[in-house]
């Protein structure tokens, strides 16, 4: 056996027994951190050494000066942000992934990663009930899933308008009018500023989020007819409510306006045959946005963008160079994204799904929501809590009084240590933010939470 395979079988051995560690431990784990950054830090060491290390001790010093340092975001008990965990089959395909080590964007130099980008974006369509041909990207998440698609459209309503971007850049360029949701998520600004788009304007929305259809017809009338950018919500990040797709995309496209679709946890409705209605009309829109690393369930980095059109999503991620092997016949991989450099993120996606097959990914949907039915039920109980969203999907939000007595229940939550659930502020007030996003939280856990969340407002 050579020494590079006795390095690898050596160092992967503990990566491979500090993951079941890990993974086994993360039932009775306390939530939180017990060591902070810092700590970490001196726990690693600073100095960079003179001379090689052995790659095993390299992974076992990493695995145990980190270890205190990490959140146990994959635990059934986490519902702080809305991170998912790792279905087995997605987190066994990230590690194949990691070693077969493809630069998944051309079919020349990756076709397995390339076929499973294919196979994977067929389903997911299927699955979320969204056009049949449109043209699929897998990028890091949905900051860049909503990059590509406004990217989509910012050059598709320009061309109409008879400016070309590509040729001209965008000064001196018809103004892009976007319109937002007062309660979309900050990402989508964050797109629209790397585009050069600038600050979108608001529409009022109604006490659960979402945009008020009369006052996006309202905004829309109001405009000059230049091109237009509506921007439409798949769930709410407080109140996990969705905008009226059904009244609001037709109202957009009357006017010639290109409809994006932010659906980063909300998209994954459409696999569920109970919940699917609540994203009726969506599939009329022209660009979607979503995370494979939230409701599916699968690693970090993962998000998908979705384009009806191919040809636009082509058009603003594509370019051109000598050496690039390509085959005009097919839309290659590196054409739908951002990157050309990139790892094979269709992969772990393909396993997700390959495992739990159409039924599998509806009862986990139809599981989260339950659990957040489950949270609000249990916290309606518990004396001065208030549940202040209509519960529709996988997000809880709950005050108890004023301001700060919830932030004092929510640190109290957190010193516990039983669960995590973060604070945050919505409608003018603190709340304390349950989301439930992992595949692994079952009726335990939601328990464990309950009175995890009776103790903090009891103390």
């Amino acid at each position: 056996m050579s020494a590079a395979r006795e390095d690898f079988d050596a160092a992967l051995d503990v990566a491979g027994d500090r993951a079941r560690a890990w993974l086994a431990g993360l039932g009775e784990r306390t939530v939180r951190a017990t060591a902070s950054a810092d700590d970490v830090r001196a726990a690693l060491g600073t100095e960079l050494p003179s001379g090689p290390s052995d790659p095993a001790d390299v992974v076992r010093l990493l695995a145990d000066a980190a270890e205190p340092g990490l959140v146990a975001t994959p635990s059934g008990r986490f519902f702080g942000f809305v991170i998912g965990g790792t279905l087995p089959a997605a987190l066994a395909a990230d590690w194949l992934v990691s070693a077969w080590d493809q630069n998944a964007a051309l079919r020349a130099a990756s076709p397995a990663g390339t076929a499973v980008d294919d196979i994977a974006a067929a389903w997911l369509l299927d699955l979320l009930g969204l056009p049949a041909g449109a043209g699929v990207g897998f990028v890091t998440g949905a900051t860049m899933a909503n990059f590509a698609g406004l990217a989509a459209a910012r050059d598709f309503v320009l061309a109409r308008a008879g400016w070309d971007v590509g040729e001209h850049g965008l000064a001196g360029a018809p103004r892009v009018r976007v319109l937002v949701g007062r309660e979309r998520h900050d990402s989508v600004d964050s797109a629209l500023r790397y585009l050069g788009l600038g600050a979108p304007e608001a529409v009022a929305v109604d006490d659960q989020g979402r945009v008020r259809a009369d006052a996006l017809v309202a905004a829309l009338g109001a405009g000059s007819g230049g091109p237009t950018i509506v921007c439409l919500q798949a769930g709410n990040i407080h109140s996990g409510g969705f905008d009226p797709f059904a009244s609001a995309i037709p109202a957009a496209h009357a006017v010639g306006a290109w409809v994006h679709v932010d659906g980063a946890f909300g998209l994954w409705a459409g696999a569920s045959p109970r919940t699917r209605a609540l994203l009726a009309g969506a599939e009329t829109a022209d660009s979607w946005a979503t995370d494979a690393h939230k409701t599916l369930n699968v690693p970090y980095d993962s998000g998908i963008v979705a384009v009806r059109d191919p040809a636009a999503l082509r058009s603003a991620m594509s370019y051109h160079a000598d050496y690039l092997v390509t085959d005009a016949t097919y839309l290659e991989p590196y054409e739908r994204v951002p990157e050309l450099s990139r790892r094979a993120r269709s992969v772990p996606v393909w396993a997700a799904l390959r495992s739990l097959g159409r039924s599998g990914l509806a009862e986990l949907v139809d599981r989260l929501c339950r659990h957040a039915a489950a949270f609000a039920d249990g916290a309606r109980a518990i004396p001065g809590a208030e549940v202040l969203n209509d519960v529709v999907f996988t997000q809880v939000c709950l005050a108890f009084g004023d301001d700060e007595r919830t932030r004092e229940v929510g640190r109290r939550l957190m010193a516990d240590g039983t669960v995590w659930m973060t604070g945050s502020r919505w409608r003018g007030r603190e709340v304390l933010r349950i989301s439930v996003s992992n595949w692994s939280t079952d009726d335990t856990d939601v328990a464990r939470g309950l009175d995890a969340l009776a103790r903090a407002a009891a103390g």
